[in-house]
């Protein structure tokens, strides 16, 4: 996508073959800062400390992170050592175990002086299978926008909700619910996005509304909870959210504040659609309210806030009394009743087993290993 007319991905191999580049998202909406990953720890702190974030850049970055374990130790110790370090970076999100045991499949068989090569290799694979998924998520997405569209008079505008971000910046590039706004915009309709600001890291008013403002898509940030008020007065037209993972019977686990977005759609008729890529299916899970584990993250970003001063310095300050708790919960799950469908890059799909089975029945077969 693009920042001020210049196309970026969020991550990719540097020039010199070898390291990675990302763009460091903790420094974002108030400075683009490029980071330098040129170890298997590196690309784990990256996850760990949301340097990268969004399940599918997540599953990404932990690719590359094998790629430069190999690099370094390409022995069985080292491939094991390398696994175990990335897998417990993030608990949520399941495309970072995908990602690692696509590597490991590809790894373990081969000797260990092929490894390096055929590690970058794969993990370059895995790049662009990402992308090229988040462009059938576009195409498919964008049927909802234009079927809107055509029940709206001429130069209507379709006002879209998001939480969270599931945009670019969350993938390798287009997004996942952001890709058929993109879409929609490139193709000349008038779209507006109403960008919930999303606490306690406001991934929303940071990062969505910062890549949609570079990208020259119109939208407005919004306290978390305005979207209920919006839906009543007939200002959202359908809501588009993402998720980090998707149980076998449709539930949905996405950023705190997803499922209280659902309920508010569900009570005035507004479509709300999940936008996900099929390594975000989960067949090992059957209930995602009683099985997806939900992680708990700093208190400290509840209690302080991060912003740029008026003469332009970034400082953090506390917002919360000193010694008053603080819970931080970092995703809810969605319960499939209130999904409208799923936009995958294989269609528009209903929230249930069957549908999720007949889609990737590839998926199936690898839960079942």
């Amino acid at each position: 996508m693009k920042v001020d007319g210049k196309n970026f991905r969020s991550i990719w191999r540097e020039r010199d073959g070898w390291s990675v580049g990302a763009i460091d998202q903790r420094r974002l909406p108030h400075e683009f800062v490029v980071a330098k990953l040129t170890s298997c720890e590196d690309a784990a702190v990256a996850i760990r400390d949301m340097l990268v974030r969004g399940a599918p850049l997540i599953g990404a970055t932990a690719a590359y992170g094998m790629a430069l374990a190999m690099r370094e130790d390409a022995s069985d110790a080292g491939l094991a050592r390398a696994y175990e370090t990335l897998v417990v970076a993030r608990p949520t999100a399941i495309n970072l175990k995908w990602a690692l045991d696509e590597m490991r499949a590809t790894l373990a068989p081969i000797d260990p002086v092929e490894r390096a090569e055929a590690a970058y290799a794969r993990a370059d694979e895995i790049v662009e299978q990402d992308v090229e998924i988040n462009r059938g998520i576009a195409a498919n997405g964008f049927a909802l926008i234009e079927a809107i569209v055509a029940k709206k008079k001429p130069g209507e505008v379709v006002n879209v909700l998001t939480h969270c971000n599931a945009g670019w910046l969350a993938t390798v590039d287009w997004g996942t619910a952001t890709a058929p706004i993109y879409l929609a915009h490139e193709r000349g309709i008038k779209i507006h996005v109403w960008v919930d600001e999303t606490r306690p890291r406001n991934q929303g008013a940071s990062l969505t509304a910062w890549e949609l403002g570079h990208h020259g898509v119109p939208h407005t940030v919004i306290p978390d909870n305005t979207g209920g008020h919006l839906m009543q007065h007939g200002m959202v037209d359908l809501a588009i959210v993402g998720t980090d993972r998707v149980a076998a019977n449709g539930d949905v686990c996405n950023k705190i504040g997803t499922y209280l977005k659902a309920l508010a759609a569900h009570d005035n008729d507004v479509p709300f659609y999940v936008a996900l890529p099929s390594p975000t299916i989960d067949f090992t899970v059957n209930d995602g309210i009683r099985d997806i584990p939900i992680e708990q993250r700093s208190g400290a970003e509840v209690t302080d806030m991060t912003g740029r001063t008026a003469d332009g310095r970034l400082e953090t300050v506390r917002i919360v009394p000193e010694g008053s708790p603080v819970a931080n919960y970092a995703f809810d799950v969605t319960p499939a009743r209130l999904v409208t469908g799923l936009i995958t890059e294989r269609g528009v799909l209903k929230p249930d087993r069957a549908s999720l089975a007949a889609a990737f029945p590839e998926r199936i077969a690898a839960a079942a290993e």
